[in-house]
């Protein structure tokens, strides 16, 4: 749930609306309808169900609560495409969602438009006549869709590296090898400091409120670790080396015989890694990604460094132009890091950076009544905040409070890692 600033205008929601309805399909696009049921592992869904999933959010929490008028699609979808709102009532189990191979791919297109011509007619009706919770809602939910965007490209690619051929979900070019310069640091006082969202437009509630923390002086790399130093690591014996590992991690590690990032696999002495274009070969120079948060802080021990807390991340990011590699480049891949005229790149897309700070509440925080509620306070716990969004992060999404958050052992999100220390004296 969010606070908003401002109602928006009847124009900008529609706006909105249909563009972010649009992208969606957008995404789906290249994908078939056999693409679209696949779904390789527990924590990822099929397409089909996304495309579901988000048009039932506007129906269960808009559509039936604000429109008297309106006659749901289908009643059954309310069990199939619920994900975790326990008030919203019984669900088809998660891990089962690839087993939904009806309503087929054409049908859940007939969901989308049956759901879009209702929301077009209450908003063009109601949402710009100053109620302020139906335009939260409506906010909210293309935020929780450009959520599920990136998902379904996460998820998507998860599911075509189990295809032995290694099919590409779009063609792209593989890069030119190339060779990042040293990372630099970039030195900030501390102190008593303010963080947590502030002023006008759209957050999420974990956002907030926005309070004051004390931060020992710190510095923070200029540019997110490459693939080039995680195979200094890997050479040096970093996923051998118990003395790097957090105990869950070197359990984990173990467990899953982890010896190199996510989708990376050693073909005729050569690294190449998985990506939206296929199978490619590693960039030395790129941000390395798809690796857990017990990865990160190995690397970060066997560098002689640390994890950066979130609240040094994000006074590290305060002021800086919300922009970067996301999905609007088309890239679908992180890129190495290029001079922007300051101090600190890749803050925004590229690769989500995991951050030392265990997902927690800020001083304050209250979940909001209801349903709605579930939306972030019920997994503050044994979880990582990251930041910075990534290459899948739709455009106009992140912003430098932004806390996304996953569990430590999680790696097929576009998830990678920025170093920092202390500054002693």
């Amino acid at each position: 749930m969010t606070v908003p600033a401002a109602t928006p205008s009847t124009e900008t929601l529609l706006s909105e609306y249909r563009r972010v309805r649009g992208d969606t399909e957008k995404l789906a696009e290249p994908l078939s309808p056999e693409d679209q049921i696949l779904q390789s592992m527990p924590d990822a869904s099929p397409a089909k169900w996304h495309r579901a999933h988000t048009t039932w959010f506007f129906e269960a929490f808009i559509l039936k609560q604000f429109d008297p008028e309106y006659r749901p699609f289908d009643e059954r979808f309310n069990f199939l495409y619920n994900s975790y709102y326990e008030a919203m009532g019984a669900r088809h189990p998660r891990p089962q969602r690839g087993l939904l191979s009806r309503p087929s791919v054409e049908e859940v297109g007939r969901y989308r438009a049956h759901v879009d011509a209702a929301m077009e007619k209450l908003i063009s009706r109601d949402a710009g006549n100053k109620q302020s919770e139906l335009s939260t809602l409506i906010v909210l939910g293309c935020h929780h869709e450009q959520q599920h965007q990136e998902l379904l490209l996460t998820d998507m690619l998860h599911h075509l590296s189990c295809n032995p051929i290694k099919p590409a979900y779009i063609e792209r070019k593989a890069d030119a090898p190339g060779k990042a310069t040293p990372a630099k640091f970039v030195s900030f006082e501390g102190g008593l400091v303010d963080i947590g969202f502030e002023g006008d437009g759209f957050f999420y509630d974990n956002e907030g409120p926005r309070h004051k923390t004390y931060l020992r002086p710190f510095a923070i790399a200029d540019r997110a670790v490459t693939n080039g130093e995680w195979l200094e690591f890997m050479r040096d014996g970093g996923y051998e080396n118990v003395t790097l590992w957090l105990s869950d991690g070197w359990y984990k590690c173990g467990e899953e015989s982890w010896r190199a990032p996510l989708y990376w696999e050693e073909r005729d002495g050569a690294w190449h890694s998985m990506t939206l274009g296929g199978l490619q070969p590693v960039n030395p120079a790129a941000p390395v990604t798809h690796i857990s948060y017990y990865e990160a802080d190995a690397f970060a021990r066997w560098s002689g460094k640390r994890l950066p807390l979130e609240a040094e991340w994000e006074i590290a990011s305060a002021g800086l132009p919300v922009k970067g590699n996301t999905v609007g480049t088309g890239a679908l891949r992180p890129l190495p890091a290029k001079p922007n005229g300051v101090p600190l790149h890749q803050m925004f897309g590229d690769v989500w950076e995991w951050t030392a700070s265990p997902y927690q509440p800020y001083p304050g925080f209250r979940a909001v009544p209801g349903a709605v509620g579930e939306y972030n306070g019920k997994f503050m716990v044994n979880q990582f905040v990251l930041r910075g969004g990534s290459c899948a992060t739709p455009e106009g999404h992140i912003r430098a409070t932004y806390r996304n958050f996953f569990y430590p052992h999680q790696r097929w999100q576009f998830t990678g890692v920025r170093l920092a220390h202390d500054i002693e004296g």
